[in-house]
């Protein structure tokens, strides 16, 4: 095994706990920021979602891993060729010499959604193994972008007729058309259309990795505080579904929070009392018992 590629299945740290009120007010605050920008920035994005949830990742830590992206970029070769030479040389340098790659176990950990956890661990899920292959080859000018399969993201190289697709968990390997479809196909039970390899933009991935957190989540009741940085983030989002208040209201409650979770839970029946009535008094009920569990 090359020196630099990690232990296969690196130890889990300590249960990671979410930062400081002030601290997670101000990485909101950024985050918010950022994705309103006229050009956000995924991997400043994915690293400010990881200090959400890691009250250890400090300033430093997030300078760290974004020099560590760029030092991975510095180490592929300069215009290797068209798309599969460059796909190839990522193969090369993040498959096969640092040991990037995921395997079934990694679905299991929420360090496999975190950017600086995959950078330290060379493990993650797919779509936080695409993002380091984004952005360290981003970084060395190749013509990439991520690609939205569903149930498994990859990225692409090059324009669309000439797109060469590369899978990151799979340690980077070109997967050729029927690879694709396979991977689709085995997925969801539906043939690979066009549409499914068109590039997906920063937020498109960012709200991938956020739904991919807040199921982790919902799977874990014990761990309601990743379900409410999930959300809260989400929330700042351009765009989100009105659901997540409802979501939002019910975590609070389900941590404690009772009086702020049935005020949201009121918010949100009011929102949605023009269209639909029933399913508002039904949320004004969840309010109600809220309420009473104070007592």
């Amino acid at each position: 095994m090359h020196p630099s590629v990690p232990d296969p299945d690196p130890a889990p740290r300590a249960r990671l706990r979410p930062p400081a009120p002030e601290r997670a007010a101000d990485i909101g605050r950024r985050f918010g920021e950022e994705v309103r920008s006229e050009r956000p920035d995924l991997a400043t994005l994915c690293l400010l979602l990881g200090a959400a949830a890691d009250g250890s990742l400090d300033e430093t830590g997030l300078d760290a891993a974004q020099m560590e992206l760029d030092r991975l970029a510095g180490q592929l070769p300069y215009r290797p060729g068209g798309p599969l030479a460059w796909a190839t040389a990522a193969h090369r340098l993040l498959g096969e010499r640092t040991g990037f790659h995921g395997t079934a176990s990694d679905y299991r950990r929420l360090e496999s959604s975190l950017l600086h956890e995959v950078l330290r661990r060379r493990r993650g899920l797919p779509i936080l193994l695409s993002v380091v292959w984004l952005e360290v080859t981003r970084r060395a000018g190749a013509p990439v972008h991520g690609v939205a399969l569903p149930g498994h993201f990859v990225v692409g190289f090059g324009p669309a007729e000439e797109q060469v697709l590369a899978d990151p968990f799979a340690g980077g390997r070109v997967l050729s058309g029927a690879d694709a479809r396979t991977l689709v196909e085995g997925a969801t039970g539906v043939p690979l259309e066009p549409a499914m390899l068109e590039p997906a933009d920063p937020l498109d991935v960012l709200r991938r990795i956020l739904n991919n957190v807040r199921a982790w989540a919902a799977a874990r009741p014990e761990r309601s505080d990743v379900g409410l940085w999930a959300v809260d983030l989400s929330l700042l989002m351009p765009a989100h579904p009105a659901r997540l208040r409802y979501d939002r209201a019910r975590l609070l409650v389900q941590r404690g929070d009772f009086t702020d979770g049935a005020d949201e839970l009121d918010e949100y029946a009011g929102l949605i009392d023009a269209v639909d009535e029933s399913a508002a008094e039904k949320v004004r009920g969840e309010a109600r018992a809220a309420r009473a569990r104070l007592n």
